[in-house]
């Protein structure tokens, strides 16, 4: 995944008591250490993508194997996001960041290190719950460490800035890696860096808490990710042992009752995870279902992508990354316009217009044949898909956030962040099931590239869905949404789906 796991930068709460102990000698420090884990969160979703068919040959992964390669982690990094943020507030912001920078070095030594497939799928999922942990606390120790105001917004922005930049990055980064040394450093680069950052925020932070003391809604967490994985599992059975069958009914039925339960759950705790009176607000509900819908195709788009690149066309895993970064870019462009064209046609309407541009590369890619050329078969649809996601995803936080009370900004960014991963997740589990049906086993260009086209002409339809689902749901309300909605939620384009 040049990973869309974008995240969008959360709210905080301006309740935050003093860093105990003095503060920091060092702003800078500060900033170092929030964008420097901020970088390894966001480069890990994309680096793994030019990596995937090295994997699987090293590994022997089966089809199915590969893409949970990429579920893995972000099931548990949009499982316990929330979770994470609320540790990090309870327990203090710099416990969380080493945290959850220690478990995701971990993590990726022992993905590295992987003999079985097995191995580097557990390793995958323990590296996104590091994620989820450190992700938040990168932005919190920023914010309660810089004042208000142009300082802030300096810092802010370039910790979106280097989230922009490990996305762009990933993919050329992870071919140049598997071309020169071997898919494993991939997630070996992560340990030195991770190690030197830890070593360095160990001694520069000082630790900070919000006022608040408020429990952790553990089990709402793990309810959440186990269903979500649950249920992507069941639909993956559905390839091969088909709709009717125990093997798939029986993870179908379980996934769903688990979602259940969190429902349930989350309606009775004091402190839950995912308040549901979140979503009588209008704006907050339909950005959330509108994300969720069009993260479940985009986020796909880097996998049939680099699947298509290096199995059909040939390319070299250095090659297909190359050849993915003018895609990275034009998500880096359409988000960094998207504050400016809110002021102009309204977030509603941007969301519509960066959905359609988005839907229009998807429609072009899914025309792609078994010999293409770069421009037509990579380049132009990709800008054109990639552009739109970051032409949209900026309003939808926008809209998400703008109907919400001030003390729920931070909650509803990560509400937008969460529900734009778990459609990721099961979007690729449903359009690689259909690529797969579509391919039926065989390896040879011409199949594989029915499959991929297949994907990329349901995940044109999905994304329209999306743009009805905007023109019925999302509210108006464009001036007070584009004013406060780029001032409480600017997006960095990076993480979030690029696989």
């Amino acid at each position: 995944m040049t990973g869309m796991v974008h995240e969008v930068p959360v709210a905080t709460d301006s309740r935050i008591s003093p860093p105990s102990g003095r503060r920091p000698v060092h702003t800078w420090a500060v900033v170092l250490a929030a964008c420097a884990g901020q970088f390894l969160v966001v480069l890990d979703v994309s680096v793994v993508n030019v990596a995937l068919p090295s994997m699987r040959a090293d590994l022997g992964l089966s089809a199915t194997g590969l893409q949970w390669v990429l579920n893995a982690y972000s099931i548990a990094f949009a499982g316990f996001m929330l979770l994470g943020g609320r540790a990090a507030d309870i327990y203090g912001r710099k416990r969380a960041f080493l945290t959850g920078l220690a478990v995701f070095t971990a993590a990726s030594l022992a993905g590295g290190l992987a003999q079985e497939g097995w191995q580097l799928l557990a390793a995958r999922a323990v590296q996104g719950l590091g994620a989820a942990i450190l992700a938040p606390a990168t932005l919190t120790l920023l914010t309660s460490a810089v004042p208000e105001g142009p300082a802030r917004a300096r810092a802010i922005g370039t910790w979106s800035a280097v989230g922009a930049g490990g996305g762009a990055a990933g993919g050329f980064v992870g071919g140049l890696l598997t071309d020169t040394l071997s898919w494993r450093w991939t997630l070996l680069i992560n340990v030195p860096v991770g190690a030197l950052v830890l070593t360095g925020a160990f001694f520069l932070l000082t630790e900070s808490h919000a006022r608040e003391g408020r429990r952790l809604d553990l089990p709402g967490a793990v309810l959440a990710t186990a269903g979500l994985a649950t249920l992507a599992y069941g639909i993956v059975q559905t390839e091969e042992a088909g709709w009717t069958a125990p093997a798939t009914l029986v993870p179908l039925g379980g996934g769903l009752l688990l979602l259940a339960l969190f429902l349930l759950v989350e309606s009775r705790t004091r402190a839950p995870l995912m308040p549901l009176k979140l979503f009588r607000v209008r704006s907050v509900s339909a950005a959330n279902a509108a994300m969720f819908i069009n993260g479940s195709a985009m986020f796909c788009m880097w996998f049939f992508m680099t699947l298509y690149a290096q199995n059909v066309l040939g390319y070299t895993p250095l090659g297909a990354g190359l050849a993915l970064v003018p895609s990275s870019l034009a998500i880096v462009t359409g988000s960094k316009l998207a504050p400016r064209l809110m002021t102009v046609i309204g977030a509603r309407n941007l969301v519509i217009l960066g959905s359609l541009i988005a839907a229009t590369g998807f429609a072009w890619q899914s025309t792609m044949p078994a010999h293409g050329s770069y421009a037509t078969a990579i380049l132009f649809p990709g800008i054109l898909m990639m552009l739109g996601a970051g032409l949209s995803s900026t309003p939808l936080a926008a809209l998400a956030t703008s109907g919400a009370a001030p003390g729920d900004a931070g909650l509803v960014s990560g509400l937008i962040n969460t529900s734009r991963t778990m459609g990721g997740a099961l979007g690729l589990a449903v359009l690689s099931t259909f690529a797969a049906a579509r391919t039926n086993g065989g390896t040879d260009p011409e199949s594989l590239t029915a499959g991929y086209a297949l994907a990329f002409r349901i995940g044109a339809g999905v994304i329209l869905a999306g743009v009805l689902l905007a023109l019925v749901w999302l509210p108006r309300g464009e001036r007070k949404v584009c004013d406060q909605g780029t001032r409480t939620a600017p997006t960095p384009p990076s993480e979030g789906i690029t696989p």
